[in-house]
């Protein structure tokens, strides 16, 4: 092949595109065409790996940047150019400053890895954007491209990259609004990760539109015809087939085989609003035009019950409009459309790019900071944050709250603000009391209700899935007070209760009731670590669990008085309660929390003294 040759091509094609994208100007011209100067004599000893000579790439970066991504800014075609500039040659940033510029240089040093540690390099993207996006669009395309051409790496680089691409790059243009991106990135990381089951599923999509194509475009074009008696010929339509990866997810999500995954294809119907307004004579606005041609089908076609979505009122979080429907067709299935207008699609192919970008940076500043603020919980945070499949939840003020599919109202407390979460008690969802572990589902209206003695546990870890609120629970966990004891699980020692302690190889104490078997049997194997217990002492904001067992004689309001033991003269609250008679025995047992063992004996004491209360005392299960 001459490369020569081709790079010329490629060089002139940039140049052309760009002049036909908007940068047409003799400045602009210039500072790309300086760009690629140095940028070609830089990388002009280079190959990549496939023997490609590597100034194809950034030309191809920059072609991605105009085309694709629809950069109106010489700026960033020129960062483009010289992205590896820094990176893989002698040249500096303050060569590039001099030459091009601040502008052109901080784009370039923010897409510059700083060393081979991925976590560094994350932190670095995700630190250097501060309000500008066009580093993300550029890291993207530069992600995209290496993609594209990832067959001439080895098997291990590959799998490597595709990691790194599935687990951050496409999440991160999914949160961008970025959703043609997203989709590719996604499938070409899947395709490297897992060549086998991806081969497998793309053969076996093309198996089923093969099948599915004549009556699926038959009912397509009953369709449009019934549309077009109110609308001419203004609307396109086609059908959309779902890729590898997307069917691959879903196949995990519902537990199922390829087989069993509904709705392969979907029915796209897209209009442009000023043609409707044309041929109609009308002036409607997008949302009545999308309703009436649901209205058009759905007076035609029988609808799947509860299939209606509306997304225009309420879009996704990467900026997503449109209305989804399901329709009886005449052969007997059901197939599922997409409304939306060319406006509405253009925003899901390219929200950041083609809404306002201060809008697009206002979501995601927030989420990139707190990234950027904790290497430590970095990796584990990204997927979590930038993953955009989510449900729209409301305040009792009507405020959206945007949060990944399968948050729970602890999520959403958080997301209000760290100080509700962390006093969390309980929720109201759509009215009705609920756990803050409770899942949302999209369009609850959710009010949290806080206790200032609520604190985190242990398991609302498992409750929450946002990084907002696995970090600021994390923290509260890491930084409580840390008691020097561990208690024995089996006998569940009491402040004040008669115990000792073993002194294991780390120092840390374990605390055991006297009487525990496993005490005397460690006292026997390991006499010489025993060790008295003087500070285990009851403290305010510490409660041990307890179980009390009772046997009572039956009789109006013996459960009333034996709880009022507890709950009002002891003032604790119970967890569990569990009462059967049987022939006029009451048999109960009560679990509850207490700060000490003068506390559980003062309550027993008092349920003792209860009338018909024969037998009370404490069984060691928590």
């Amino acid at each position: 092949m001459d490369y020569a040759q081709l790079i010329e091509e490629t060089a002139a094609h940039l140049f052309e595109t760009a002049r036909h994208h908007g940068l047409g100007s003799e400045k602009d011209q210039a500072l790309i065409r300086d760009a690629y100067a140095l940028a070609e004599e830089a990388h002009r000893p280079q190959k990549r790996k496939s023997g490609v000579p590597y100034i194809l790439h950034p030309l191809s970066v920059a072609i991605i940047i105009v085309e694709e991504m629809r950069q109106k800014d010489a700026a960033v075609v020129a960062a483009a150019l010289l992205h590896d500039v820094v990176e893989d040659t002698d040249h500096t940033i303050e060569e590039i400053r001099q030459r091009f510029g601040g502008d052109v240089a901080s784009l370039v040093a923010a897409v510059t890895k700083p060393n081979k540690q991925q976590v560094d390099n994350f932190q670095h993207i995700l630190g250097s954007v501060n309000d500008d996006i066009r580093v993300l669009i550029l890291k993207l395309s530069d992600r995209l491209h290496n993609m594209r051409t990832l067959d001439s790496m080895k098997p291990q680089k590959q799998w490597k990259i595709a990691s790194e691409t599935q687990f951050f790059f496409a999440p991160l243009a999914g949160r961008l609004g970025l959703y043609k991106v997203k989709s590719e990135l996604e499938n070409l990381a899947f395709r490297f990760l897992n060549p086998n089951t991806y081969a497998y599923l793309d053969s076996a999509l093309e198996e089923d539109r093969i099948r599915t194509q004549e009556a699926v475009e038959a009912f397509m074009s009953e369709a449009k015809e019934k549309v077009a008696a109110v609308f001419g010929s203004t609307i396109s339509w086609d059908i959309r087939y779902r890729k590898p990866f997307s069917i691959w997810r879903e196949m995990h999500e519902r537990k199922c085989d390829f087989y069993h995954v509904p709705f392969k294809h979907y029915i796209r119907a897209v209009f442009n609003r000023e043609k409707v307004d044309a041929v109609t004579g009308s002036d409607f606005d997008e949302q009545d035009i999308v309703l009436k041609i649901y209205s058009v089908l759905g007076n035609s076609y029988r609808e799947q019950t509860g299939s209606f979505v509306n997304y225009m009122t309420q879009p996704k979080a990467n900026g997503y409009r449109s209305v989804h429907f399901r329709l009886l067709n005449p052969y007997g299935n059901i197939e599922e459309f997409h409304i939306s207008s060319d406006v509405m699609r253009e925003q899901s192919y390219f929200g950041c790019i083609v809404e306002g970008k201060k809008q697009w940076m206002k979501r995601l500043t927030e989420v990139l900071k707190e990234l950027a603020d904790n290497p430590e919980k970095l990796i584990p945070g990204i997927h979590d944050s930038l993953y955009n499949e989510d449900v729209s939840v409301y305040t009792v003020k009507s405020e959206p709250v945007t949060l990944p599919k399968g948050a729970s109202a602890l999520d959403f407390a958080f997301e209000i603000g760290p100080e509700i979460g962390l006093h969390a008690k309980y929720a109201r969802i759509n009215g009705r009391l609920a756990s803050i572990r409770t899942v949302l589902h999209r369009g609850d209206r959710i009010e949290i209700f806080t206790d200032p003695a609520i604190h985190p546990k242990e398991d609302w870890m498992e409750a929450a899935v946002t990084f907002k609120a696995r970090n600021c629970i994390g923290d509260w966990l890491e930084n409580r007070p840390k008691s020097q004891y561990v208690l024995c699980s089996h006998c569940h020692p009491l402040p004040g209760s008669e115990i000792i302690g073993f002194l294991d190889e780390s120092g840390q104490i374990t605390v055991h009731s006297r009487n525990c078997p496993d005490a005397i049997r460690m006292a026997c194997e390991k006499g010489h670590t025993i060790m008295a217990v003087e500070d285990f002492k009851a403290e305010e904001n510490v409660l041990y669990p307890v179980t009390i067992s009772m046997c009572a004689i039956d009789r109006p309001n013996l459960l009333r008085d034996v709880l009022k033991c507890i709950s009002k003269d002891a003032g604790m609250s119970m967890r569990k309660l569990e009462s059967e008679t049987h022939d006029e025995i009451v048999s109960c047992s009560i679990s509850y929390s207490v700060h000490s063992a003068d506390e559980l004996n003062e309550a027993i004491a008092r349920i003792r003294e209860v009338n018909g209360v024969e037998e009370v005392h404490q069984i060691n299960n928590g």
